[in-house]
């Protein structure tokens, strides 16, 4: 194989394999996240990501904590099944927006910083943004529902 071949290659059912193994993980992560947040998994629950948001100087932090709960869960999961995974993609993408602005301002870029920077968060927007313009890819729902046939 040439060597221009092995480092840029491709194929159709490469991209979307490559769609759905990132939607799987990325919208898994999303509902991890929203899980921990109702106290399922991890340490934390509502209380204390409401508390949270309190000390931040958030209004309505019971509100906004419920709001950022439900677009991960909700998100994350039309992202993993590939089903209104744009639209999916727009909540997410502006649920992180919000995390970046108020829960990591003025701490930097990176997660190891001292408070957290928003490393993880703009890099989760980012990915979003990347199926926002790529699409679900061939094994999806979205695709199963809208364009096969």
């Amino acid at each position: 194989m040439e060597l221009a071949a092995l480092l840029t290659a491709s194929t159709p059912a490469m991209g979307s394999l490559a769609l759905f193994v990132g939607r799987v993980f990325i919208g898994a992560c999303f509902i991890v996240h929203a899980l921990g947040k109702l106290g399922l998994v991890g340490g934390g629950n509502m209380q204390g990501f409401v508390a949270w948001l309190e000390e931040l100087g958030v209004p309505y932090a019971p509100v906004q904590a419920r709001v950022a709960m439900l677009s991960e869960l909700v998100g994350g999961t039309l992202l993993l099944l590939g089903l209104f995974a744009r639209p999916a993609c727009v909540l997410l993408i502006a649920t992180m927006i919000v995390a970046t602005r108020l829960g990591h301002r003025d701490a930097g870029y990176l997660i190891t910083n001292d408070p957290p920077g928003g490393e993880y968060t703009i890099n989760l927007a980012v990915i979003c943004l990347m199926f926002l313009l790529f699409g679900p890819g061939a094994v999806s729902l979205d695709y199963l529902l809208f364009q096969a046939g």
